[in-house]
């Protein structure tokens, strides 16, 4: 099957390849109008083919107008571009502020590498706290507990500041033992508030 050509595209260089490969992609998907879906794709992919070797290399004349058309329309976009920006930013904090289980203004105070354990330490030192001060659990025991345990958390959060400097697998080991400790002690605090785990 041949191209079809309009008269006079001949002698019409830049306009007649143009016109040549448009008329190569309309026979293809022409044929594959009446054949099986394979045949589609294939004539769908000559034509894609066909109209990239009709664009040609990047020219500077080209390159020059992708650059005026990015700044007329870069004006436009950046508010919209900024305003995403600061919606991921603000979603990706809440998220890491729920995994920690503090507040999004707090996040700043627990960053770093032991950030998750300060979070912890905090959260059980607000919980003896209240242990301390709640009339209903506040026995001799719980008092005590309380007492004993506030030095502890001290100790703890020294060490996590301390394996922050530490290398990686030492780091990794240092918090595994802190870790390990915490839940002992949140263990010890549940049952003084008198839930069984």
């Amino acid at each position: 099957m041949g191209l079809r050509r309009g008269p006079g595209t001949a002698g019409r260089a830049g306009r007649g390849a143009a016109a040549d490969m448009d008329t190569v992609a309309a026979d293809a998907c022409a044929m594959a109008g009446g054949t099986n879906g394979k045949a589609g794709k294939k004539a769908a992919r000559k034509a894609a083919k066909a109209e990239k070797a009709a664009r040609g290399p990047l020219t500077p004349a080209r390159a020059k107008r992708a650059i005026g058309v990015g700044k007329a329309v870069a004006p436009l976009l950046a508010p919209y571009a900024l305003a995403a920006a600061g919606l991921a930013r603000s979603q990706w904090d809440a998220h890491r502020a729920r995994k920690l289980g503090v507040a999004p203004d707090q996040l700043s105070t627990y960053s770093g590498r032991g950030g998750a354990l300060h979070a912890r330490i905090s959260r059980v030192a607000e919980a003896l706290g209240e242990l301390d001060s709640a009339e209903a659990h506040a026995t001799g025991a719980a008092r005590r507990f309380a007492l004993d345990t506030r030095p502890r958390l001290a100790d703890l959060a020294v060490a996590v500041r301390a394996a922050e400097q530490m290398p990686t697998a030492r780091r990794r080991t240092a918090y595994r033992a802190i870790s390990g400790e915490l839940d002992r002690i949140e263990t010890a605090l549940l049952t003084h508030l008198g839930i069984r785990t």
